[in-house]
């Protein structure tokens, strides 16, 4: 009897079930020819023969890594050394089931370590034997349209995308297993949580010195007490060690390269990893993507060997604090970093899906300027990654395998994160990053204000001779442009500090010295080899910064005591310079008067802005309900958000404000609005936000006259650096916080242990990732990838007319309203002018 060998050379193993038809039969072949202790040689790609294995791991190799070439008679399993290749006998089928999508998802998951296997030697990879156990396992006896394994991981998905609790998820298999007595079920959500996490791509957990010193890792991993502050690792009690060794902290590290080798070995991500190269802008005047911008271009010319492959990754890293336990009082802050992946196109990249949790500092307290202790694992690995890569099989060219190597491009952060990641404090007199030692600042009561923008201003024009400022000339010349070189000079004077809060050790505050700067260490991402030279290293938020500016604006124009920037002191700061007389205090018998300004509204305009801001409606899901941030007596706006403070920014307050105050100070607060904007837009041209920069300064320096130096924080400030950074890294959508603080929602919802709000997050992210793996897989159930939009009203019927088409359904009762013959004939006019049905008709 003949044998069917044509299954040995499939290529797409596990969506064919000719593949595990020829493979059962091939093991049930082999069975009998097994030697005393169980093994026998194994013919996949990788083994040749040349190893043993017991025969259940014949199936995962063969399945993993192919079936070897040349192996053409099967003398070491069954077959008899005179037989003839080529020929068929069908081979038994049982057990597999007719188009498992969990075939796809092993056979991507599988074929990612196949290459590691081929540089350490042959594995056993006994992680994936309970996943094929349950892959050819019937969910019900007679059931062949699902796979036990199939069945789990789509109850788990619903179980994710639905948020139900894992208590409710018991019962649910409690009372499959009470209807279904025969069902191939696990018994509880542990169980398939463990099942899942097979799947996933895992964690390491690193102890931390309670004092953020140094971490237990690496040279340190075996040492008992800090390295630093000789504290012990572990928590005692009563003086002495517990029984069970319990650390401090624990750093929850997830590697990056297994994370970015899975992109590109699913063909559902591979293809769009080169999306950079081929969706990037033709025009040189428009940015679409970070890829357009000159930061991203001149990274190219530095490192052509990396810019030749377009595969190479390019990262962007995102790290903020968050209170795990929602809005309860306890002060608890734990920092995510989390990275994003600028290779897949802009519409994807910055979703929820396609983000990586790298690294989860541990509470109660923020790292601080100790960031970089815990910075060490993700540094040492992007180092790895840029100096020697990893071998990673591309899905999207036939498996084919290549050294793939990552970069980082730069950071996303709010500004006193930023401050904990670069290393510049963003504090005092030269808070700003961009302008370095030459901010323009000045101590005004109570606060340093950043004042005196005319220094921006060409030499000779005019405004800088104008007392009406701050009853001076400016006769300083604009701020120097630091580069990356002379950056470099200023951080070789920078001293460096002990780590952690110890108050004998690093706790011990240390005054800078003046030729520090405002440099408070040396950031550990310059052990990256290309850093130095980026020019954008770390982005200002505009997110944040717009939503402060939207602050400041709204709360001196309503007057609110709790955010108005003109306060009394600010008044005494204008008699201080010699300005304004009119708005100065005065006194009045006992009482301390203070004049109305001009750039506040009166309570009669108080109440109609806010009014206004009441009767507003946008489309579902454009904005929260404003109605609800007005106050009772429409006096002030209450709790507002960063996104309201964006639509108020851009929509609401440059048409609220505009009968209320003065036409001057109503012109460069639309001005303002104007260009967040042109800068937020999805599509950026580089000669708008060159036009732009020099405008700003003039909108600066018209604040400037209308209100006093307390109102210009450094948020103020910083708007000016804001369309510079929009030409080196591209649009800022790709750029700000707003995704990546609403990540942060969805690792809260992973706590359900209070306890161990971080353990709960870590085990929580691990299965997620496995189910959203999976998912991209499935196309009979809802995901995250094929859910309808939220409003998905589709394209409704028609009589005859294509003008009668529609693309929204109707809310409410149906009415019929009666037309008078002025607008009948509107209508028909219209409807004739508009139906290119009728065009035959009227010629």
């Amino acid at each position: 009897m003949t044998i069917d060998k044509s299954w040995t050379t499939i290529r797409r193993r596990g969506s064919s079930n000719e593949f595990w038809d020829g493979l059962q039969h091939f093991l049930q072949m082999a069975k009998p020819f097994v030697n005393d202790r169980g093994f026998i040689k194994c013919p996949c790609r990788r083994c040749l023969n040349n190893a043993s294995h017991q025969l259940e791991d014949l199936e995962s190799h063969i399945f993993r890594n192919g079936f070897m070439f040349g192996y053409n008679q099967w003398i070491h399993h069954g077959e008899p050394a005179t037989a003839n290749a080529g020929t068929t006998v069908a081979g038994p089928s049982g057990g597999i089931h007719e188009r498992d999508e969990m075939f796809d998802v092993l056979d991507d998951i599988i074929s990612e370590d196949a290459d590691e296997d081929a540089v350490g030697g042959p594995s056993s990879n006994d992680q994936y034997d309970d996943l094929f156990a349950a892959l050819r396992s019937e969910l019900y006896p007679g059931v062949s349209s699902f796979s036990s394994l199939n069945f789990l991981v789509k109850l788990m998905h619903l179980k994710v995308l639905n948020k139900w609790t894992n208590k409710s998820f018991d019962e649910l298999l409690k009372l499959l297993k009470l209807a279904f007595p025969k069902i191939d079920l696990v018994e509880s959500h542990y169980e398939a949580k463990k099942l899942m996490t097979k799947m996933g791509l895992g964690y390491s957990s690193i102890h931390v010195c309670k004092n953020d010193c140094a971490l237990f890792w690496k040279e340190n991993s075996l040492k008992d007490t800090c390295p630093v502050c000789s504290e012990s690792r572990w928590k005692l009690q009563s003086g002495k060690r517990s029984g069970k060794n319990v650390p401090h902290k624990v750093l929850r590290y997830f590697p990056v390269g297994p994370r970015l080798k899975r992109l590109f070995a699913t063909s559902k991500t591979a293809k769009l990893m080169r999306w950079h190269s081929t969706g990037k802008s033709k025009d040189n005047d428009v940015m679409r993507n970070p890829v357009d911008g000159k930061s991203w271009q001149e990274f190219d010319k530095r490192h052509p060997q990396f810019a030749g492959d377009v595969r190479n990754v390019r990262l962007g890293l995102a790290a903020d604090g968050f209170n795990p336990f929602g809005n309860m009082s306890l002060s608890y802050s734990m920092w995510p970093v989390v990275l994003t992946t600028y290779n897949l196109p802009p519409w994807i990249c910055m979703k929820a899906e396609y983000l990586m949790l790298s690294l989860l500092i541990p509470g109660p307290q923020s790292p601080g300027k100790d960031m970089d202790v815990f910075l060490r694992p993700l540094i040492d690995e992007l180092k790895e990654l840029w100096v020697h890569g990893l071998d990673t099989r591309d899905a999207a060219y036939e498996n084919g395998v290549f050294r793939m190597r990552a970069a980082l491009l730069w950071t996303v952060n709010d500004f006193p994160a930023r401050s904990s990641l670069s290393g510049w404090s963003g504090q005092g007199y030269r808070a700003c990053p961009t302008c370095n030692e030459d901010t323009p600042s000045m101590r005004v009561i109570g606060k340093t204000a950043y004042f005196g923008h005319r220094r921006f201003l060409a030499t000779n024009h005019h405004w800088r001779s104008n007392l009406q400022f701050d009853g001076r000339t400016e006769r300083k010349r604009p701020p120097r442009r630091f580069s990356t070189t002379d950056i470099l000079e200023q951080l070789r004077r920078v001293k460096i500090g002990i780590p952690g809060k110890h108050p004998n050790y690093g706790g011990v505050k240390r005054k800078r010295g003046d030729d520090e700067l405002n440099w408070r260490k040396k950031s550990i991402f310059y052990e990256l080899p290309y850093w130095a030279t980026i020019e954008l290293k770390h982005n200002l938020d505009v997110m944040h910064i717009e939503k402060n500016v939207c602050d400041s604006l709204l709360g001196t124009l309503l007057a609110d005591p709790h955010k108005s920037k003109d306060t009394d002191n600010a008044r005494r700061d204008l008699a201080k310079l010699g300005i304004r007389h009119e708005l100065h205090l005065f006194e009045d018998g006992n009482k301390l008067m203070k004049p109305a300004a001009d750039y506040t509204f009166s309570e009669a305009n108080r109440r109609k802005f806010c009014r206004f801001i009441r009767s507003v409606k946008f489309p579902d899901g454009f904005a929260s309900n404003m109605s609800k941030k007005v106050a009772q007596n429409d006096s002030r706006l209450l709790g507002l958000k960063s996104h309201d403070c964006h639509v108020i920014m851009q929509r609401l307050l440059p048409v609220g404000c505009r009968s209320l105050v003065t036409k001057n100070i109503w012109s460069t607060i639309v001005e303002l609005c104007t260009f967040f904007k042109q800068l937020c837009a999805s599509t950026v041209n580089v000669s708008d936000m060159v036009e732009a920069q020099k405008q700003l300064v003039l909108i600066l320096c018209k604040l400037e006259r209308i209100f006093p130096p307390a109102f210009f924080d450094i948020m103020i400030h910083l708007v000016l650096h804001l369309p510079e950074e929009a030409i080196l890294g591209g649009p800022v959508h790709m750029r700000w916080m707003y995704p990546f603080e609403r990540y942060l929602k969805r690792l809260k919802d992973y706590v359900r242990n209070a306890a161990k709000p971080e353990g709960s997050i870590a085990e929580g992210y691990v299965v997620d990732e496995a189910l959203t793996f999976c998912s991209r897989y499935f196309d009979d159930v809802e995901t995250r990838f094929n859910r309808p939009d939220r409003n998905d009203d589709g394209m409704h019927p028609t009589r005859q007319l294509s003008v009668f088409e529609s693309q929204c359904k109707p809310l409410g009762k149906q009415s019929y309203v009666e037309l008078d013959n002025n607008d009948r004939d509107k209508a028909e006019f219209y409807i004739l002018n508009n139906s290119p049905e009728l065009e035959p008709y009227l010629k």
